[in-house]
């Protein structure tokens, strides 16, 4: 971690202003990047935030201390006060890439399933777990959500018309509704095609759709095995899988348009709910020791997965968060389900969402 000094940043005395600030330093230290330091450092914010007719304008500028040099220095604004969160986020996000070079994740978003209505429904909140919003009210079962690319759009899986459908957010009619299981939906990067679980002809099998006509081309066909939860290569070339056929649920790799599978190393006695992240990672969940846990492995290497997460409970249903460094997860201990933020460079989890009602699955924007 470096040291950042945030004292000679001028923040106004009204709520607005204090707001900013305050959402900003909790976005820095979440980073896992900063310590933030009242004097000395490494690196210094300097300029003011400033509020009037109910509208925030804030400058930033950003400077190497030891060397004066200038990182940044940007005016941001005018924003009306109900957005100056989504302007505290954005600011943290421009700092993390002006000083370390690497994305930042503050301005992503979460969708989720929660229960909190008493029914499993989908929601939708910011990164940190403030906005929470309810994005269905099906009374039923909503399970498996994933963002699509563009970010404008969730998949999941509900059960509202008795059976396990596939629904898109902002869509009435289903996407998927084949005879049988209709789950495990994830649209490639180009956003032309889509990779899906149906059991239509039998057991559950990876097909691929194309988005534009409804064709589908089937890539599996293990008839002693089930396959689940696929996900896409950052280049849209391959897919990864979960499937049983060697008698647990390991996961498998293949090419894209169809081919052979192969097998990524294993951890634990089960390997389940993969997210291949931008950084060309794959992140899962493991069973070990009777519980499960978070790993990251690299399909390119296929060197041994590590292990990210610790500690009593289970870890489950992980997805990268778009800095490639965090990843966003449930945990369930004392049966009660949370969502986390975990750091893959062993900083300490963070829960962001928990308490009314439990809260799995969640899927980070890209």
């Amino acid at each position: 971690k470096v040291g950042l000094n945030l004292s000679a940043f001028k923040a106004g005395s009204d709520e607005a202003s204090r707001t900013f600030i305050s959402v900003l330093k909790a976005d820095l230290q979440r980073s896992g990047y900063f310590t933030l330091v009242e004097s000395g450092g490494q690196f210094a914010l300097s300029g003011a935030g400033m509020s009037s007719d109910g509208r925030v304008q804030v400058d930033c500028v950003v400077y190497k201390l030891d060397t004066r040099t200038k990182l940044m220095g940007t005016r941001y604004g005018p924003v009306s006060s109900e957005e100056v969160r989504k302007l505290a986020h954005k600011v943290a996000d421009d700092m993390v890439l002006k000083i370390t070079g690497k994305p930042g994740m503050a301005s992503a978003q979460i969708a989720m399933v929660g229960t909190r209505s008493g029914r499993k429904e989908l929601y939708m909140a910011d990164i940190d777990g403030h906005g929470m919003r309810q994005l269905t009210n099906d009374r039923s079962i909503v399970v498996g959500p994933n963002w699509v690319p563009s970010g404008k759009a969730v998949i999941y899986t509900s059960y509202k018309l008795g059976y396990p459908n596939l629904f898109a957010t902002g869509k009435s009619d289903p996407i998927a509704h084949f005879g049988g299981l209709n789950t495990g939906g994830s649209v490639s990067p180009d956003g032309k095609s889509m990779a899906l679980i149906l059991s239509k002809d039998g057991n559950p099998e990876l097909y691929v759709m194309n988005l534009k006509d409804g064709s589908l081309k089937r890539l599996t066909g293990t008839k002693t095995g089930n396959e689940a939860s696929p996900c896409w290569s950052p280049d849209g070339k391959s897919i990864a899988f979960v499937s049983d056929t060697s008698g647990s649920p390991k996961i498998y790799v293949m090419p894209a348009g169809g081919g052979q599978a192969s097998r990524l190393p294993t951890l634990g006695t089960e390997c389940v709910a993969p997210d291949w992240g931008r950084n060309g990672l794959i992140t899962f969940c493991a069973r070990i020791g009777g519980s499960y846990q978070i790993a990251v492995v690299d399909p390119r290497t296929k060197s041994a997965p590590r292990q990210v997460s610790s500690g009593s409970g289970d870890w489950e249903d992980p997805s990268w968060a778009p800095d490639g460094r965090h990843i966003i997860c449930s945990h369930t201990a004392n049966r009660r389900s949370s969502i986390y933020l975990l750091d893959t460079l062993k900083d300490s989890p963070v829960a962001l969402i928990s308490g009314s009602g439990d809260w799995y699955s969640p899927t980070c924007t890209p």
